[in-house]
């Protein structure tokens, strides 16, 4: 991949990290990871550098987030989820030093075909009548596996998703929890990133250089959330979140296949 290319993918990726952290686009936060790790592939830099790269950026996009969104949440999830997110991350830091970059490709694809599927069958799956009251049987094991997903592939949203959709919080509130909740995980990794090496002086020189990119998406995000309807593109986001999730999984060019090439 050459260096503009690179440039251009990875750009795309973090200006979604500010388009969803504005509440457009659905679960396009989703696609970051798997569209910086196909930018940022080389072979003399580690598996886990894209997501030691996307870490800071996100805990940015969460600040403007919170701005926006603050006091209105249901605080009481930390409790339940929070000491599961802990056990979560430290399992996926010890897991994630042991992968080949091939390893971590493939878990980091599974999750988003997996994100994907989730999106469709959620409905079908939280149907049921009747108001869940958040308790630590289902927020610990929520918490270890959002913390995992969330080392892995920034991805902790579908685990999440599942403690707090059934507890049928208005949408304000709702989105609210879900920020806090995906910022109190991001901050917890931060520590252990460093101390890990998954945050080197490398990947926080990248993160500088596309910051400015996360406002710029926040304010995007804003604006199409006024001017447009995005569920035709949630839908593409989508499509392309299953497509880069199937490279990732199968190792194959897509460009070059759509191209028609060997």
């Amino acid at each position: 991949m050459t260096e503009w290319s690179t440039m251009l993918l990875a750009g795309a990726a973090v200006l979604f990290i500010g388009l969803s952290k504005a509440g457009f686009g659905g679960g396009l936060g989703m696609l970051t990871t798997p569209l910086c790790v196909l930018a940022f592939a080389a072979p003399d830099r580690g598996p886990t550098y894209a997501i030691g790269v996307l870490l800071p950026l996100l805990c940015a996009g969460d600040a403007f987030s919170l701005y926006h969104y603050w006091r209105k949440w249901e605080v009481k999830n930390l409790r339940y989820l929070l000491p599961g997110v802990v056990v979560g991350v430290v399992i996926g830091v010890q897991l994630i030093g042991r992968f080949s970059a091939r390893e971590l490709n493939l878990s980091i694809g599974v999750l988003a075909v997996a994100f994907v599927v989730f999106q469709f069958v959620k409905e079908k799956i939280f149907r049921a009548e009747g108001v869940f009251a958040p308790n630590h049987w289902l927020g610990v094991p929520c918490g270890i596996g959002a913390g995992v997903t969330s080392t892995f592939a920034h991805g902790a949203g579908p685990v999440v998703s599942v403690f707090l959709i059934p507890q049928r919080m208005p949408k304000e509130i709702f989105v609210g929890t879900t920020v806090l909740v995906f910022t109190c995980i991001n901050w917890i990794k931060v520590p252990f990133f460093f101390g890990y090496g998954i945050i080197t002086p490398e990947t926080l020189l990248a993160s500088v250089t596309y910051f400015p990119l996360v406002p710029l998406g926040v304010w995007l995000g804003v604006w199409l959330n006024r001017k447009f309807s995005e569920r035709v593109f949630v839908q593409v986001v989508y499509v392309l979140t299953l497509l880069t999730g199937l490279q990732l999984i199968f190792n194959f060019n897509l460009i070059r296949l759509l191209r028609g090439g060997p």
